[in-house]
């Protein structure tokens, strides 16, 4: 394993170890204004929400790594503090990485990335029209990390009023995640899409105390053949299986065929079940899972 002390290393090497590992980061796409009503448009990955009561998120405008200069972002925030938190999904990804580019400080990033300006409805910057949802925000307090080139700049947003396209609603009025089509950047020019077809679930054990992997037996828990997830979801389940609810699993048409062949052959018969479980994990069964894995 790579070792790495952040110390004895340049910001520039940071960076880069950094953005790649700490992946992948949801973007603010960031409307401000100065004192003078020039009006900035920039995405920023280092975001995300930290609060919801009362509902804020965070971005940073960080110091330029190259030469340590600010930007127009940071300087507009510490003169008129209000922004608009613009959400990005894929049919804007370009148009928002040129907005990245450094023009001058008159320049309107709307007019050079083609977005359409929408009258915010409580702050003076406007909205991205083209964007899912749009954050109007106060802003509550910028916390400065430092003075050194790459160091961060804490812009705290609070949310006073929310504005959600309809096309990507489900039909109980809320956001349906396979329809916002969300981006997120990586490392280097890399970015991701959040697409139905790489969408999962894992349930929260919020209301329940799962067993945890320490309880599964030694025999499990060190299995060839389940991972680390695998274990995570048997992990999860509430309550052991009784004696007699494990011994009705026999009579399942799959775990019997797996017991008869191999009958006098426990090391065969473990891995078996093993794998059977997984498919039972793979077809959401995950209670059948965890008894096929505890018989004998």
């Amino acid at each position: 394993m790579l070792t790495l002390n952040a110390s004895e290393m340049s910001p520039v090497q940071l960076q880069n170890y950094l953005q790649y590992a700490i992946a992948p980061r949801p973007i603010c796409f960031a409307t401000t204004i100065a004192a003078d009503g020039q009006i900035n448009l920039s995405p920023f990955s280092f975001f995300n929400l930290f609060s919801t009561n009362p509902p804020v998120c965070i971005f940073s405008p960080a110091r330029r790594v190259r030469d340590n200069t600010t930007k127009h972002t940071l300087e507009n925030v510490l003169q008129v503090k209000e922004c608009v938190i613009n959400i990005v999904n894929y049919d804007m990804v370009q148009q928002t990485s040129l907005a990245s580019t450094e023009y001058a400080r008159d320049i309107n990033e709307f007019d050079k990335t083609g977005f359409t300006m929408l009258k915010s409805e409580l702050v003076s910057p406007p909205r991205v029209a083209e964007a899912p949802v749009q954050m109007e925000c106060i802003v509550t307090e910028v916390l400065s990390m430092g003075p050194n080139a790459g160091a961060g700049n804490l812009v705290f947003a609070e949310i006073k009023r929310i504005h959600i396209k309809e096309e990507i609603l489900d039909a109980d009025g809320k956001i349906d995640q396979g329809k916002i089509d969300l981006v997120a950047r990586l490392g280097g020019d890399w970015y991701c899409r959040v697409t139905p077809e790489n969408l999962f679930k894992v349930a929260k054990p919020l209301t329940t105390l799962g067993i945890g992997i320490d309880m599964l037996p030694f025999e499990v828990r060190n299995s060839r053949v389940l991972t680390g997830n695998d274990l995570g979801m048997l992990g999860n389940i509430e309550h052991l299986p009784t004696a007699e609810e494990i011994d009705a699993l026999r009579s399942h048409a799959s775990v019997k065929e797996v017991l008869d062949a191999t009958i006098g052959d426990g090391t065969t018969r473990t891995r078996a079940l093993h794998e059977l479980a997984r498919n039972f994990l793979d077809n959401g069964e995950v209670l059948n899972a965890l008894k096929a894995v505890l018989l004998d």
